[in-house]
Order: C-alpha cells, then sequence, then structure tokens
C-alpha cells in the first residue's frame, strides 16, 4: 500500500488458519477431499433430478437449486483458499475481494429463501394437497426460485458497494481465510456504523423472514400431522420433512450465529470454525443428507443404475 493517511488498497492479504507449512498441507488435502465431494454430491444431485422422470415436482425442483446454490457459492470461497494453503504470499486483488464477497453474499441468500420456499412446499403438500398443483405450479416455483436469486442480488450488491467503497488506511490483512465483510469493516478508517446497522438490519430481515416462514410452516405440518390417526401415517408425512429440517438446522445455526451479533464480540477462531461449516461442510452434507435420507432420491438412482446397466448389457 501507498503512503498517507488515506491509502488506497490494491489488495488484501487473508491470513487463513496457520502459518505453519505442514498443517496448511494437511488442511489443503482435507478441504480438496471435501470440494471434491462437493462438486460430485451437487452435480450428481442435478444430473439425477433432470434424469428421473419421477422427480420432477416441486420439492425437487427447489432442490436441485438448491444444489446449484450449494455448488457455487463453494466454488467463490474454496479454490481461493486452496490456492493460499499452498502460496508463499496469501493475497487477493481488491477486486477480486469485491467480487468474492459480492457472489459468496448471493449464493447465500439465495439458499437461505430456497430453504424458506421448500418449507413452504411442505408445509402446502402436506396441509393442502388437494390445492397443491395449483398453489405450487411450475409458474409459481420459478416466480419463487426468480425472486430468491433478485434479493440475493440486491443484498449482495448493496453490501458490496457500501463497504468497497470504504477508505482503508490502517492495514489491508483479513484475519479470515476469505473476504467477509464484518472483517472488512474492521480495516476501515472510517466510521461503519452505518455499514453495521445495515448489515446487521437487511441480515436480520432476510433471516428472521426466511426463518419465521419455515417456522410457521412446519407448525402447521406438526398439527396436520397430529391429526392423522394411523402411526404409518404420520411416519409417512413426517419422513418427507426429515431432509429438509436437517439441512434447515444446519444452515440457521451457522448463519445465525456469525451475522446476528455485534461486531464486537466477533471471536477469531469461533468466527473460522463456524465460516468453514457454511461455506465448505454444509455444502457436501446437503447432498449427503437429502440422498441417505430420502427414500425417493435412493430409489431414482438405482432407477438410474439400471436403465444404465441394461443399456450396456444390449
Amino acid at each position: 500500500m501507498a503512503g498517507g493517511n488515506h491509502t488506497t488498497v490494491t489488495e488484501f492479504i487473508l491470513l487463513g488458519f496457520t502459518d505453519d507449512p505442514q498443517t496448511q498441507l494437511v488442511l489443503f488435502v482435507v478441504f480438496l477431499g471435501i470440494y471434491i465431494i462437493t462438486l460430485i454430491g451437487n452435480l450428481g444431485m442435478i444430473a439425477l433430478i433432470h434424469l428421473d422422470a419421477h422427480l420432477h415436482n416441486p420439492m425437487y425442483f427447489f432442490l436441485s437449486n438448491l444444489s446449484f446454490s450449494d455448488l457455487c457459492y463453494s466454488t467463490v470461497v474454496v479454490p481461493k483458499t486452496l490456492e493460499n494453503f499452498l502460496a508463499e504470499r496469501k493475497a487477493i486483488s481488491f477486486t477480486g475481494c469485491a467480487t468474492q464477497f459480492y457472489f459468496y453474499a448471493v449464493f447465500a441468500t439465495v439458499e437461505c429463501l430456497l430453504l424458506a420456499a421448500m418449507a413452504y412446499d411442505r408445509y402446502v403438500a402436506i396441509c393442502n394437497p388437494l390445492l397443491y398443483p395449483v398453489l405450487m405450479s411450475r409458474k409459481v416455483c420459478i416466480c419463487l426460485v426468480v425472486a430468491s436469486y433478485l434479493v440475493g442480488c440486491a443484498n449482495g450488491l448493496i453490501h458490496t458497494n457500501t463497504t468497497f467503497r470504504l477508505p482503508f488506511c490502517t492495514s489491508n490483512v483479513i484475519d479470515h481465510f476469505f473476504c467477509d465483510v464484518p472483517l472488512i469493516l474492521k480495516l476501515s478508517c472510517s466510521d461503519t456504523l452505518v455499514n453495521q446497522v445495515l448489515l446487521f438490519v437487511i441480515s436480520s430481515l432476510i433471516g428472521l423472514c426466511s426463518f419465521l416462514t419455515i417456522f410457521v410452516s412446519y407448525m402447521y405440518i406438526l398439527i396436520s400431522i397430529l391429526r392423522i390417526h394411523s402411526t404409518e401415517g404420520r411416519y409417512k408425512a413426517f419422513s418427507t420433512c426429515t431432509s429438509h429440517l436437517t439441512a434447515v438446522t444446519l444452515f440457521y445455526t451457522t448463519i445465525l450465529f456469525i451475522y446476528l451479533r455485534p461486531s464486537s464480540s466477533y471471536s477469531e477462531g469461533q468466527d473460522q470454525v463456524a465460516a468453514v461449516f457454511y461455506t465448505v461442510v454444509i455444502p457436501m452434507m446437503n447432498p449427503l443428507i437429502y440422498s441417505l435420507r430420502n427414500k425417493e432420491v435412493k430409489d431414482a438412482l438405482k432407477r438410474i443404475v439400471r436403465r444404465k446397466g441394461s443399456s450396456i448389457g444390449t
């Protein structure tokens, strides 16, 4: 950086997890393995939903978009992290940092809203099955997905525009493994109160609106399930929700932990662990959750394998 009180930052330094070369090599292997599983799992889920006609319904339409979102926002963070594990100088350009955060914010928001849309889908399927074809028509599903992306793009644009216009004069070192707004705001030499309030309010609005949608949907689902007299009927109805509930719990626990707190309470170690969980681990786990705990997905995979096997045999 150039000298002076208000310097022009051309790059940021990402400190990452450790300076120890051996630990970095171990982390590189671990992150690479997780990322490969993430690619295979999410691309496989998208392909399976596309190829099997039995999965051409709203729930799996949302799931395919969730897999795409997982794939993208993991890709926004992990490749640069892998590069920095092996690089002697762990730098990212100013433009690269802004771009990384923008797309990270977009796909994290999309994931949050898609989980809410999937909860609404389960509510309609269980509580209003006769109206399901109307309330969850193809047009409605597309509108919900497009709206998720529009909100994600707007959220990313607002925070990227307001954050990367700030002057940075004290340091260009980010004590993290990717560019995230709360830590970048700490590097600015101007008053960031407006940015912090904006981050808290918008994150709270998106997170809490999505959470309330999920919570209310599952309250109605629970009431409907309790009204079912047979144990088998209750189990069948609830089994369609277990994968989604697991994914929701994993995602919201980490997101709310990080963003719905004042910046003064940030702890470097805790935040890095939480960030690894929702940017690296959750995108890997979601396709596993929806495949291992979902009979329809497992049956679809068996049909595809049998179809490929019979085509090879002939």
